[in-house]
């Protein structure tokens, strides 16, 4: 993607900015490589939700693949926004792939995914009707203030009245694992389609994904490819503008599609704007001074200093999460 090293006089707010024509082509040969030898496949099949990572995971795979060899899979369940379905099919035409549509309410149903989660919700808000919506929600803006990472819940009425409240361990936990039933089970349909067809599947995580936690261990996080997982969420914007992404898409703002009530990205677990996030973040892995990047940006040190401190706590608390399987197979007797 880039080089490993960044002189600290050429760093500025301009430093993640790439050579669209040259990634897409690295990008698009790296998948055909993958898909064809690694894994021995016939295509691709790719969620589309009518965000902009898996919009332009679609793309990169009609290039490398052809869009006959692609099949977008559309994942809805009863929480969904019906703007995801809207934009997904304008996605897949824009770019001639066939869809598919599968509704995983009642797996989801089934699995108790609701109940589990609406279980742990009561034991907060007694009141709590199927007719509410719900959401869990971090503390503020990191560059208005130094907070750690405490969950609460945000609950809201029929008539728009909304609570909050600060999550204890137990409830946070249960409404968690309960709602990661939805990637979870969308991979498993996504795995139905590819082996149907012979395909493979590939994932949509950014790096901001990746490396802060932000994904499902065997939801979303459980593909056979993940093409953009080396790239910033600005950078997967730069690849969108060159791709020809549709519009809508691009200026749809982030979402989290887990939780009833919505939830942008950036309220649910980021907390910093991407423009910012992803220079901070360049930046410090790149060993610059704090002041150096904070000037860069037009923030003080100690905000830079919160960012980074939030960065390294949430890929300490989520390392689990990019651990491969342990293999006790030559453990000592």
């Amino acid at each position: 993607m880039m080089g490993n090293h960044v002189q600290i006089l050429e760093f500025s707010k301009y430093a993640l900015e790439l050579d669209a024509a040259q990634e897409v082509e690295r990008i698009v040969g790296g998948l055909r490589q993958a898909v064809h030898q690694t894994f021995r496949r016939q295509g691709a099949v790719v969620g589309i939700s009518g965000g902009i990572d898996s919009s332009v995971v679609l793309a990169l795979c009609v290039r490398a693949l052809s869009p006959e060899r692609v099949v977008g899979i559309l994942l809805p369940e009863g929480e969904s926004s019906p703007e995801s379905a809207t934009l997904a099919h304008e996605l897949a035409r824009r770019f001639g792939v066939q869809t598919v549509t599968e509704d995983v309410s009642a797996a989801l149903d089934g699995l108790g995914c609701y109940r589990r989660r609406d279980e742990a919700i009561k034991r907060m808000f007694p009141d709590y009707a199927p007719d509410w919506k719900a959401k869990i929600v971090l503390p503020g803006n990191l560059l208005d203030q130094g907070t750690l990472n405490v969950f609460s819940i945000t609950v809201v009425r029929p008539d728009g009245q909304s609570f909050t409240q600060r999550l204890p361990l137990q409830e946070y936990a249960q409404i968690v694992a309960a709602s990661n039933f939805k990637q979870r089970t969308r991979m498993a349909m996504l795995y139905y389609h590819a082996e149907l067809r012979n395909y493979a599947v590939v994932g949509t995580a950014n790096k901001n994904e990746h490396g802060l936690g932000f994904f499902v261990k065997y939801g979303d996080g459980g593909a056979d490819i993940q093409p953009i997982e080396h790239l910033f969420k600005t950078q997967v914007y730069q690849l969108a503008r060159y791709l020809g992404v549709p519009e809508e898409i691009q200026q749809r703002t982030p979402m989290s599609d887990t939780y009833s009530a919505g939830s942008t990205q950036e309220g649910f677990f980021l907390r910093v704007p991407f423009d910012i996030l992803d220079v901070v973040w360049f930046g410090h892995e790149h060993g610059m001074p704090h002041d150096a990047i904070a000037r860069t940006l037009n923030l003080s040190t100690e905000q830079v200093e919160r960012v980074i401190a939030d960065i390294v706590r949430k890929q300490r608390m989520t390392s689990y999460l990019r651990m491969p399987v342990a293999d006790m197979g030559h453990a000592s007797e």
